[in-house]
């Protein structure tokens, strides 16, 4: 890979072996890895360096991690990882909630690590690059018009709703294969590229930032239904326009 086209990965990590190692294994896998030790480090870094995904640490010495994650996830639609040793499940919802788009508790798999992180520049590169002629893909389903390549989503009432990258896919497996009950495990397989860990809530806390978004609009709470022990299903008719 040319050394133009190497993704740009910045590690927001205060544990200074944790951050070598993860320098260490994204460098090897072709990446350019960016050491932070603070919130900081990582402001001063996008300054001057385009980057393609962050990985970020809860408890960081000052501002902290998840406050972190909302202001990048306030200012645009930067991937973000959250590595953290804290594994309950009140900090990987709070984590998705705010709009991480994946959870690693430590300590991980190296492997584990590495794949998440391919997965996650994959969909990145793979929105950027449909972003280019937009109007190739286009749904209607109850007034409401998405054009997904330019990532326009606008309600029956004008209005434009904003999705992270995450939900993005999320919702378009939905309305790529509408009235069909999709399975928690099949969504998180091909939003995510992995397969679904034992009490994962990964699906149903993004599915729930999705929901409410169409909420804000009058009918789009009942786009998608809840199939108690199947999964979830987009229940409106979609059409290609």
């Amino acid at each position: 890979m040319e050394d133009s086209n190497r993704p740009h990965v910045a590690i927001v990590e205060d544990d200074d072996e944790i951050r070598d190692l993860v320098c260490g294994l994204l460098m090897r896998e072709g990446l350019h890895a960016h050491p932070c030790r603070t919130t900081s480090d990582f402001d001063a870094l996008v300054q001057r360096q385009p980057i393609n995904l962050a990985l970020v640490d809860i408890m960081l010495p000052g501002e902290d991690g998840l406050s972190l994650c909302r202001r990048v996830r306030a200012a645009g639609q930067l991937p973000l990882m959250i590595l953290s040793a804290r594994s309950d499940d009140v900090d990987r919802i709070v984590g998705l909630e705010i709009g991480a788009d994946d959870y690693l508790p430590k300590p991980f798999n190296p492997r584990e690590l590495v794949a998440r992180v391919r997965a996650l520049l994959r969909r990145s590169q793979a929105n950027e690059a449909t972003m280019q002629p937009p109007g190739l893909r286009r749904y209607a389903f109850e007034g409401w018009l998405w054009d997904v390549d330019a990532r326009s989503l606008i309600a029956p009432d004008g209005s434009a709703l904003d999705l992270t990258g995450g939900e993005h896919d999320l919702l378009l497996c939905l309305v790529e294969r509408p009235q069909r009950v999709l399975s928690r495990e099949q969504l998180l397989d091909w939003t995510r590229g992995r397969e679904a860990a034992p009490f994962d809530r990964t699906i149903d806390v993004q599915m729930g930032r999705v929901r409410r978004k169409l909420a804000r609009v009058p009918g789009g709470d009942a786009l998608i239904k809840t199939v108690r022990g199947g999964g979830y299903v987009f229940v409106a008719p979609v059409r290609k326009v």
